[in-house]
């Protein structure tokens, strides 16, 4: 709300680092309806894969999450669900299918966002609702201090702070003040500062977050995780998070920093693609391809539930008859015996800097 309110005030300068990642972004976009076309097939596992990684980064994050081997069964099966943890996976995986299916057609609205957050939250009491009391965002730290993050809009201002926030998102869209995807960013800080939900504020902005690059044209959260990206640069979303969030209420906040964070995940996320997108159209199966670039993102030695972690929708025999194949052709190295063996790489592996 305030974020999108400023953009629609006053003309803001863009840093040379945004301008980058849009200009990186938007090249990405163009390029996506030529991978997408040429491999539909092959695609089919890169969705699945990243089905999988969404629903349990994206839990994971605020401290849900369920065993590797009940992944595949909560997510892709329709297996009995054993506890809560499971239920808001499962519910999560439901909303991306949601998401998936309606695209384009399901707009920005409190209506949308108030089933995503049942959809995730299942069978509980608040679950659809906005909050009913007042809850600041807290940091509690292992010696047992803790301290008020960032106070968030109270309760009984939630209903029309939401309400401004998707009339402000759509004004800005249909009047182009900004830059769609700086839009998009900013619209995620501003719901994130409401934080309209006693919990799941995370989890929906994630889903909006996706939902909102398909409007502005971007197919790849359909291919790449959003969600694991974040998780695996959650560090630097919370830092930003709080750097951008001070001074919202007044409107003197820098939004800049959250932002950039925001556009930084798009433009991973389109490189992994590419890279993916290219070891897929090689000569090998859609799940080989999964494990070596697995691999090819671990560190030089790992385990084989390094992998599993990694590609939890593939078997453990696959990725053992993969390992084999490239420690016959001297790709890597097995240092032991057993499960718990460490595997080793040799020479220089594409996309990890090693």
């Amino acid at each position: 709300m305030k974020t999108l309110e400023l953009f629609l005030k006053e003309s803001t300068p863009i840093s040379p680092s945004i301008s980058w990642y849009l200009a990186d972004i938007g090249e990405s976009k163009g390029k996506q309806k030529l991978y997408t076309h040429q491999s539909p097939q092959k695609l089919k596992a890169l969705k699945e894969h990243a089905l999988i990684e969404s629903a349990v980064s994206s839990n994971r994050i605020e401290g849900v999450e369920i065993s590797k081997d009940r992944i595949a069964p909560v997510i892709l099966g329709q297996s009995n669900l054993r506890d809560r943890d499971e239920e808001e996976v499962r519910g999560y995986r439901n909303a991306l299918e949601f998401i998936h299916q309606k695209e384009a057609k399901l707009p920005v609205s409190e209506k949308t966002i108030l089933k995503l957050h049942r959809l995730i939250r299942g069978e509980i009491w608040d679950s659809g609702k906005y909050k009913d009391k007042d809850g600041d965002i807290i940091e509690r730290y292992s010696d047992g201090r803790e301290r008020v993050r960032f106070k968030t809009v109270t309760s009984k201002q939630t209903p029309n702070a939401m309400k401004g926030l998707i009339s402000h998102w759509d004004e800005v869209i249909k009047l182009k003040s900004v830059h769609p995807m700086i839009a998009l960013a900013a619209f995620n800080l501003d719901f994130l500062c409401i934080h309209p939900f006693r919990d799941g504020n995370g989890r929906v902005s994630r889903l909006l977050i996706l939902l909102q690059s398909y409007h502005l044209g971007l197919e790849v959260g359909r291919f790449i995780s959003l969600e694991r990206l974040i998780e695996e640069n959650k560090g630097r979303y919370y830092e930003t998070l709080e750097e951008s969030s001070r001074g919202w209420h007044q409107g003197r906040h820098d939004p800049w920093p959250y932002i950039g964070y925001t556009l930084f995940i798009l433009k991973s996320a389109y490189r992994e693609f590419e890279q993916r997108i290219g070891n897929l159209k090689e000569r090998r199966g859609e799940k080989t391809a999964l494990i070596l670039q697995a691999i090819g993102h671990s560190k030089d030695s790992f385990h084989i539930t390094d992998i599993q972690q990694k590609c939890p929708g593939v078997s453990v025999d696959m990725i053992r008859k993969v390992l084999k194949d490239l420690s016959t052709k001297a790709r890597i190295k097995c240092l032991g015996r057993g499960k718990s063996a460490k595997w080793k790489k040799i020479g220089k592996w594409p996309n990890t800097g090693s």
